[in-house]
């Protein structure tokens, strides 16, 4: 690596003990949703001291820090998560959530570690800096569509033009230390639904004389899995998966409802409008053909497709080359169906994100993002840091 980025992999081991450090902190104590207050504080503490204009969110606890450059150039924003999941860790590490029912199976103490050390290293390099950097710290990425209510509060207004934005998933399933990535549609849409089938209740020895909606749901599950494998093309995918179903309170009882949750993803707008459509289409027709009621309610936010700007993708695993060495960046062949409410701003800005690999070393199968039993290496927060910092100070010719 050349130019004003020459030496980031060596500055971001430096500080890695310091990464380590916060990343444990923050995962000791999760929130979760949109209110963050103490990882708010931890945040604003982390960069005290630093030459930067910071801000907080009003409709969330969010933090906007703004490092203004030596050297002309494009505006560039970068982006962490803050949130937890509402889950019992499991992981016995000596750090392990101190908070009952929250844990940060997601990586998201990672990603702000990650963000805040990236601050650091280039608060040392502010006079090479081209143009300036918006650093994001967001909350409610799990579930809440933090990064939109951000959106929503004016950060693109309040910032000024972006011309750049960029942002790193970790995940215990890739190489630690390996970037991975693909351009257009790199993660699926979500939306969540509620289905309530609505018959008939009665005695369970006289099913006759009620209408059932217990064989009704269970109907509509299966139709829904034949309608997305017959409607929907193989290569424009959709997932659409039920969840739970609830009916009933005993033996002897048909119960009037059966509600049933799940999720629909897709990896285009056309799949997603035609799936949701086909689970309006057919949940109704199958619960009118047995004399019953189906009503759907979409459980919002929805998010939409991930989509990674082509040129800015490739100029990012460019970097990644640069920094890491070719045989550690890897040009996915297939997006991921999970989801990421990054897609609003990729919506609004040109940009990307990748998967940063932090497969704990020695462990033959590591526990996926999600899992009770999720952990990281530590060792490749380095590699977030250096990432970060290098597609901050790039420029036309700093790769050369």
């Amino acid at each position: 690596m050349t130019g004003a980025a020459e030496g980031l992999g060596d500055e971001a081991a430096v500080l890695l003990d310091d990464t380590i450090t916060l990343r444990r902190e923050l995962h000791r104590h999760p929130e979760l949703g949109l209110d963050l207050p103490r990882t708010q504080q931890v945040i604003l503490g982390a960069l005290e001291g630093l030459p930067l204009s910071v801000s907080t969110g009003t409709s969330t606890t969010s933090v906007i820090a703004t490092l203004e450059g030596g050297e002309p150039g494009p505006t560039t924003l970068l982006r962490a998560d803050m949130d937890a999941l509402p889950m019992t860790e499991d992981t016995g590490l000596p750090f392990a959530s101190e908070v009952p029912g929250a844990m940060h199976a997601c990586g998201h103490d990672a990603h702000v570690a990650m963000l805040v050390g990236a601050a650091r290293l280039l608060s040392r390099r502010q006079s090479a800096l081209p143009g300036r950097v918006v650093l994001m710290f967001q909350p409610g990425e799990e579930g809440y569509a933090g990064a939109s209510a951000m959106l929503d509060d004016g950060l693109l207004d309040e910032v000024g033009p972006v011309e750049r934005a960029f942002a790193i998933h970790v995940t215990p399933l890739a190489p630690s230390g390996w970037v991975a990535s693909k351009p257009g549609a790199f993660m699926a849409s979500a939306d969540a639904f509620r289905l309530v089938v609505t018959g008939q209740g009665g005695h369970a020895s006289m099913p006759h004389d009620a209408v059932d909606p217990v064989p009704v749901a269970c109907e509509i599950v299966t139709a829904l899995q034949a309608m997305v494998t017959r409607r929907i093309a193989v290569s424009d995918p959709a997932v659409l998966t039920v969840a739970s179903i609830h009916a009933g309170t005993t033996d002897n009882v048909i119960p009037e409802s059966a509600e049933l949750l799940g999720t629909v993803r897709a990896l285009s707008e056309g799949s997603r409008a035609a799936t949701l459509e086909g689970l309006e289409r057919v949940a109704g027709h199958v619960a009118a053909a047995h004399l019953c009621e189906a009503t759907i309610t979409a459980i919002p936010p929805g998010y939409p497709v991930t989509v990674n700007d082509a040129v800015a993708l490739e100029e990012v695993l460019g970097i990644a080359e640069d920094l890491l060495g070719a045989d550690h960046v890897v040009r996915m062949p297939t997006a991921v169906m999970g989801a990421e409410d990054w897609s609003f701003v990729l919506q609004r800005v040109p940009g990307s994100m990748v998967l940063l690999g932090m497969a704990p070393p020695g462990v033959a199968h590591p526990a996926p993002n999600h899992s009770n039993r999720m952990v990281l290496d530590e060792a490749a927060l380095a590699t977030g840091v250096a990432l970060h910092a290098a597609v901050a100070l790039r420029t036309a010719d700093a790769l050369a």
